[in-house]
């Protein structure tokens, strides 16, 4: 589980949308509490959104900071550093550095994610990037 999820998160510092999409499961699900509309399902759905992501946002690293395991999940607590280059949540990036809070948790079927649940502490990003 580990490897999966360490994966996963090179693979978003890399930008590496193949690497994201071939963690999950056919019919994996994914959501992020707070953007609207429903949970995405599948790779293409996936892809699309990282791909407009990483247009708004650069992921520098995820610092960890504690992890929890079930039998088939993983809640991972780490920091997220970022530059932010476009206009992510709405605010103007301009190539300044964001910090935040990422709450995680992974379900993993077949030795593959088959959900991926995140929390962002959007407050922190906010602050950061008001003018």
């Amino acid at each position: 589980m580990d490897a999966l999820v360490d994966g996963h998160y090179r693979a978003e510092e890399s930008g590496d949308l193949e690497a994201i999409v071939d963690g999950f499961t056919a019919d994996a699900q994914h959501d992020v509490v707070g953007r609207p509309g429903d949970a995405l399902h599948g790779g293409d759905q996936i892809a699309g959104f990282y791909r407009a992501l990483f247009e708004e946002m650069r992921i520098d690293r995820f610092e960890p900071v504690r992890r929890w395991y079930g039998d088939d999940h993983v809640v991972d607590e780490s920091i997220l550093h970022a530059t932010a280059n476009g206009h992510p949540f709405g605010l103007e990036g301009r190539g300044r550095p964001v910090r935040s809070r990422f709450l995680h948790i992974f379900d993993f079927t077949d030795g593959l994610i088959s959900r991926e649940s995140a929390w962002i502490d959007l407050a922190a990003i906010q602050q950061q990037l008001s003018d």
